[in-house]
């Protein structure tokens, strides 16, 4: 079936539809990772978006429940360039035409993805609308100003409604969930760590009652000046407990500090991207998931500890007094990656402390 990707700025891409035939619009954003495609299509912090995949074969692996990282897929939208019909591993389970039929989602392939990313790259971010059942480029541009329109919270669609506990032997730890991955809550587990995953509008009374070791602030979707609340909440803990900031986290802890963010042309999403360590001396290749970035202007007594190589933004900081530790990029213990361990370590010297 035909399929059209229309842009806010009325450039259109037209390829073939797979998935669930209709309509859908959201954030256009690029991911330049070249595998973990089921990962990003599940990760909650693309809530919203409709994600173009740089890497141009996608689905060669098929899907599986294990490479989860939430009970469902948050996308709004794919666009690929090719999208293999006959995936071929030990674990595959599902077809991607079948997993996203399944999921309800609509996506677009065939088209020009690189001539796209190029496009997003050169101009920036921009709102877009997938749609099988209109080729009108004026009707469907219509739909896509009033799709613009509408309000919505994404952190309110992908966070916990009631308290989990995860029991483990160690120490206990309490997870705010902005849009956490399941990645974030396997590691904790690794750890030992006694979890128990809240929701993102918890007060600071509900959090500090469990009397918790330690606190996560997780990862998740959107602007994080769009949280008054969740970040008056970080305020009002900052000091009683060891903190861990992660991504959207990250942003709301350093918000909470006295920070200012604001908003990158393209952002940063992919496994690909490089950080240094100011610390350490040591350059890392990290996951990440953002548009918003923190200002490097949070005061005398916050300690800018990871910069992004490519455009040196910040990416991760320390509190001089307060055990406080932040990074914007997505730590990883899995097998075959262990650079960003350190930091979930790092966070339990500051609990037993």
């Amino acid at each position: 079936m035909k399929s059209v990707l229309l842009l806010e700025d009325g450039t259109c891409f037209v390829g073939k539809s797979f998935g669930q035939p209709g309509e859908t619009a959201g954030e256009v954003v690029f991911n330049t990772s070249m595998a973990g495609y089921q990962e990003i299509v599940a990760n909650p912090s693309y809530c919203g978006q409709i994600v173009v995949m740089a890497y141009p074969l996608i689905g060669n692996c098929g899907f599986n429940e294990g490479d989860q990282q939430s009970s469902k897929p948050h996308v709004r939208g794919l666009a690929v360039k090719e999208l293999c019909d006959a995936p071929s591993h030990w674990s595959c389970t599902t077809s991607p035409e079948e997993y996203f039929r399944k999921h309800g989602i609509t996506g677009i392939k065939g088209i020009d993805t690189r001539a796209l990313v190029q496009h997003i790259r050169d101009n920036g971010t921009m709102f877009g609308l997938i749609s099988t059942e209109t080729g009108n480029i004026d009707c469907l541009m219509e739909k896509l100003k009033r799709k613009k329109q509408e309000k919505h919270n994404p952190v309110e669609e992908v966070t916990r409604q009631q308290p989990v506990h995860i029991p483990g032997p160690s120490k206990k730890v309490a997870v705010l969930d902005f849009g956490v991955k399941s990645s974030v809550i396997r590691d904790l587990e690794k750890l030992g760590c006694d979890i128990y995953l809240l929701p993102a509008f918890s007060s600071a009374g509900e959090i500090l009652e469990l009397n918790p070791d330690g606190i996560v602030l997780s990862n998740g979707p959107g602007n994080p000046e769009d949280l008054p609340q969740a970040k008056e909440t970080v305020r009002e803990i900052i000091g009683k407990k060891p903190l861990l900031g992660i991504g959207l986290g990250h942003q709301l802890l350093g918000l909470a500090l006295g920070g200012e963010v604001y908003r990158l042309k393209f952002g940063h999403h992919g496994s690909n991207q490089p950080v240094r360590d100011l610390i350490n001396n040591r350059c890392y290749v990290t996951e990440q998931c953002h548009n918003y970035v923190l200002r490097d202007n949070l005061g005398d007594d916050i300690q800018i500890t990871h910069v992004n190589v490519n455009d040196n933004t910040v990416e991760g900081f320390r509190h001089r007094r307060l055990p406080i530790l932040s990074v914007q990029f997505h730590p990883l213990m899995e097998e075959g990656l262990p650079e960003t361990t350190y930091v979930y370590n790092t966070f339990m010297k500051m609990m037993s402390q």
